[in-house]
């Protein structure tokens, strides 16, 4: 083997700045103290009020977590119910600063609409509920149905392919409002209810008789959900997005709202870690915050898993696809290096 020494002649140093100037909605947000986010008109498990105000959900928490990274303070959100209808408008018009809403990326939306989608924070798919004393197995025995689904959503486009693709019929029957939704199909105006299966998880707590539905095994479609910002503030995009991988990644290394601490005076942290609390690098300095981001991120609200613990948990959905990589599913950060 023929070893060949390769000389420079020149060493080149590479020098990357860090913005910390904050772009015009992030200068808002900080100047305001708190982050407009715009939310479900309820949701369960997503972004649900309770009887006194309170908003909990996956979406809601993560605008929490950006709040944590921004403010050191998960609280510092206030909250926006939308239709599916008004969302990005309220969004372009500066209404709200994030629109966290059970929101599905695609194409269309991300180039047309003076908006960015920033991570996914689940992966989804659209399926069918219908009555169980209708006796159908399979969404493919739904010719001729009549469907009940939301107004201005990826749901219209995907039943209309799906129908179509098939050789079925079918039925529209469309609402601006998810719970104009909901109730129209418990009170039998149409056969089929079609939205995300999340959704009907969630949207099936809501019928007088639950255990009298079923969802179809059938899923058509892929719905990447998660937090979308509006073009022109590349440190608003920057922080939303690494504020959801922080998320992931402090799973994937273990650290939880409850341990996170111990890092901070544990000898044995590795440089992942130390890095990810801000004790080396300069992570928080690259997206002009402080050192602390991701610390206070896992502190106040959690990593993905307890988040997903948390809110869908309860839904009896399982976790599927939105398990880690490492543990067979498609969840992932880039490396917060």
């Amino acid at each position: 083997m023929k070893l060949i020494k390769l000389a420079l002649a020149t060493a080149v140093t590479v020098t990357v700045a860090s913005s910390a100037v904050a772009g015009p909605v992030l200068d808002k947000i900080k100047q305001k103290g708190f982050i407009q986010c715009g939310v479900s008109q309820g949701l369960p498990g997503f972004s649900n009020p309770s009887e006194d105000g309170t908003w909990s959900g996956l979406d809601v928490d993560f605008c929490r977590t950006v709040a944590a990274a921004v403010f050191g303070d998960a609280s510092k959100v206030k909250y926006t119910p939308l239709s599916a209808k008004e969302r990005f408008t309220a969004l372009q018009s500066g209404e709200i600063d994030v629109l966290s809403r059970n929101t599905t990326w695609t194409e269309t939306r991300d180039t047309s609409l003076g908006l960015n989608f920033t991570a996914t924070t689940y992966y989804d798919g659209q399926g069918f509920m219908v009555r169980k004393d209708l006796g159908v197995k399979s969404a493919m025995e739904l010719d001729g149905a009549s469907v009940c689904t939301n107004q201005g959503t990826t749901t219209e486009l995907n039943m209309a392919d799906y129908f179509r693709k098939n050789g079925m019929t079918y039925e529209p029957v469309v609402f601006e409002k998810a719970d104009e939704v909901v109730a129209a199909y418990d009170a039998g105006r149409c056969d089929v209810y079609t939205t995300d299966k999340s959704g009907l998880a969630a949207q099936r707590t809501k019928l007088k008789k639950p255990a009298d539905h079923m969802v179809l095994p059938e899923t058509i479609s892929k719905e990447p959900l998660g937090p979308v910002v509006a073009q022109g503030d590349d440190e608003l995009f920057d922080i939303v997005k690494w504020s959801i991988y922080a998320t992931i990644e402090a799973e994937e290394m273990g650290l939880n709202s409850g341990n996170i601490s111990k890092v901070l005076t544990n000898p044995s942290a590795t440089p992942d870690q130390l890095r990810f609390v801000g004790k080396e690098g300069q992570l928080g300095q690259n997206l002009g915050l402080d050192a602390k981001w991701a610390y206070n991120i896992i502190r106040e609200v959690g990593n993905y898993g307890e988040i997903f613990d948390r809110n869908i948990g309860p839904l009896e959905l399982p976790r599927g696809i939105n398990k880690l990589w490492s543990n067979g599913g498609i969840m992932y950060s880039p490396p917060l290096r």
